[in-house]
């Protein structure tokens, strides 16, 4: 094996490993020059937690992409079918996305690309920045050999975005959004070369040019983001805020909010992954301060889907349910609390770490959190496969849910500290231990 494969195994969730190598057989018996590219390359490199996987093949990415989801029984999201992409949802709240190596060329700025199958180093060479410009093989062939054409590692260790070339922000100028949440994000400079192309960039107004689509799909990044507020604020700050909503000004930014939910994140146990829209947290904070006129005027600018508007709408209420069941339940034993909380969405138990104003509710929840919670992955799928239940199958999540039971309910176990015997009595002719010669 590998260093960098080594690497990625260490940086990877069990959930996401699991991924990797469902995706990575499936492109062997497809024959496809498999990659993992992009943010998920610039994380691992940069000592990042790895939020999603981005593969590329050389070949047929939608078709793959499909015929995949369909076998491991993925949710496909989203598709790009200018740019032969494809989001997906996994088992275990692994998102992943499956893309075609290509080169695209743009005739005017911010105009739609014109997009063919390339190699990978072509693809690599027309990316954004040269952070995410870094592809490690995953093919049977050369596992584990690392690209770089553009010395993404160097800027990484400088901690310096870098455009990959002088007319990336031209081309794209939703790439300058990228810019700004990377920046804070990952607390790097940008080179003055770039920045010397985004100034130009905005002299000829070209983020007029951004799309609703693109900004969008930029809104649903930052809302992974722990630091989300301070990437608005520093749009603000860049006067690209407005883009989103001209009202966004000032205190309807909900800088505050924002603030409560990074504190809230915080309470989260690291490396178990709960599933949670981020999405809904995010647009109910984002359209909290808003008149119900300017919270209709950016959902209909941005272009905000129906169904993800409705679950930032009914946030609160569900949290407000969640809030009355808590206060009131009579739970005696750990195992009651879990199987009531793991039930519960991440963002409603998010929700109501900002907002509860119930110290038994906060308590419970945390307790859940960062003792419940972490004690269940203690069971292991070893355990219950060696019960005879198979995976998958209803007596294996019944088995499961009892084994974990009987680990948090379990009394801890008494420690019997033994006391030393006494020290010998000093006497005529015996000297005390504690004296020298």
């Amino acid at each position: 094996m590998s260093d960098y494969m080594f690497m990625l195994e260490s940086h990877l969730s069990g959930e996401q490993g699991k991924v990797l190598s469902a995706v990575r057989e499936a492109a062997e018996k497809a024959n496809l020059n498999l990659f993992l590219t992009g943010g998920a390359m610039r994380d691992m490199m940069g000592g990042f937690p790895i939020r999603d996987l981005d593969f590329t093949v050389e070949g047929g990415g939608v078709k793959f992409a499909r015929s995949l989801a369909q076998k491991v029984e993925a949710e496909v999201q989203a598709v790009d079918e200018t740019r032969k992409s494809v989001e997906l949802r996994f088992r275990g709240n692994v998102t992943a996305s499956i893309s075609m190596a290509r080169q695209e060329k743009y005739s005017k700025p911010g105009g739609k690309p014109q997009v063919q199958p390339a190699t990978i180093h072509e693809d690599l060479r027309g990316r954004d920045f040269t952070v995410d410009a870094i592809a490690l093989s995953l093919g049977k062939a050369s596992r584990g050999l690392l690209l770089d054409p553009t010395n993404g590692l160097g800027d990484l260790s400088h901690k310096e975005l870098r455009a990959v070339t002088n007319y990336t922000l031209y081309d794209d100028p939703s790439r300058i959004l990228r810019m700004i949440r990377l920046r804070v994000r990952l607390a790097f400079t940008v080179d003055e070369r770039t920045m010397s192309q985004y100034r130009n960039v905005r002299e000829a107004k070209l983020e007029a040019k951004i799309s609703p689509g693109d900004i969008e799909r930029e809104l649903r990044q930052i809302a992974l983001d722990p630091l989300a507020g301070d990437i608005l604020k520093s749009l603000e700050d860049e006067n690209l805020l407005h883009l989103i909503s001209p009202a966004l000004t000032g205190p309807k930014i909900n800088l505050q909010g924002f603030q409560k939910l990074h504190k809230a994140r915080q309470s989260l146990p690291f490396g178990i992954d709960i599933s949670t829209n981020s999405y809904a947290l995010f647009l109910s904070l984002l359209l909290e301060k808003l008149t119900p006129k300017e919270r209709l005027q950016l959902v209909r600018a941005v272009g905000i889907p129906k169904a993800d508007l409705d679950a930032a709408i009914k946030l609160d209420a569900k949290s407000d349910k969640v809030e009355k069941e808590l206060a009131t339940a009579n739970l005696q034993r750990p195992s009651s609390l879990y199987a009531m909380l793991s039930k519960v969405p991440g963002e409603i138990l998010l929700s109501l770490l900002m907002r509860s104003g119930e110290r038994l509710v906060l308590d419970r929840i945390k307790n859940y959190l960062q003792k419940y919670l972490p004690a269940a992955q203690e069971v292991t799928e070893k355990d219950i496969l060696d019960r005879g239940a198979q995976l998958g199958t209803p007596k294996f999540a019944k088995l499961q849910q009892k084994l974990i039971a009987e680990r948090l309910d379990a009394r801890p176990k008494k420690i019997i500290v033994e006391e030393a015997p006494p020290p010998p009595p000093s006497g005529p002719g015996r000297r005390s231990a504690s004296f020298g010669r």
